[in-house]
């Protein structure tokens, strides 16, 4: 049986994780290879008030266990943001392909309608599920996928748009 919200999510995160496990891999060996610390890709920004690499990877695995378990209506794992190294953040992305793994559709039957509200130190969001996987988590994930892109981009990383969409 389809579920549109389970779907949504599958087809953009089984696609788009492994393309970002491809720009990690493809980060490192650039570093190797042009005898760059990695710390310098991984504490890069497009500007000064923006995350930067690290911070974006993370941001953009937060969005897929935040929307897969929020939309089954669980509480999110905690994933500590403590990543240092490009191993570090392909390991937090195999974690949120294995959560996804685990995902069946039964679990969203009802998501759209279900509450979600996210709580922040200054403020709190509050959604239908519908709204929160259309206008907050696929919004996000994509968003921080492409900053992390750019990120590598403008810092001489060879990718191109095969890279960004994967296999």
């Amino acid at each position: 049986m389809s579920n549109a919200t389970y779907d949504l999510m599958h087809a953009s995160f089984s696609k788009m994780l492994p393309a970002l496990k491809g720009l990690l891999a493809k980060a490192e060996a650039d570093c190797a290879e042009r005898k760059i610390e990695p710390k310098v890709l991984l504490e890069a920004r497009l500007a000064p008030n923006m995350f930067h690499f690290t911070r974006q990877v993370q941001i953009t695995t937060d969005q897929v266990k935040g929307g897969l378990t929020r939309l089954a209506g669980a509480e999110p794992p905690s994933w500590p943001d403590t990543e240092a190294s490009f191993g570090e953040l392909i390991a937090r992305v195999d974690k949120a392909i294995a959560l996804l793994g685990q995902a069946t559709p039964a679990q969203y039957d009802g998501a759209e309608a279900r509450k979600i509200t996210l709580k922040f130190p200054n403020a709190s969001l509050d959604f239908n599920g519908r709204d929160y996987l259309y206008g907050f988590v696929i919004p996000n994930f994509y968003f921080h996928m492409t900053a992390a892109y750019a990120i590598l981009r403008h810092n001489g990383v060879a990718l191109g748009k095969r890279d960004f969409l994967g296999g």
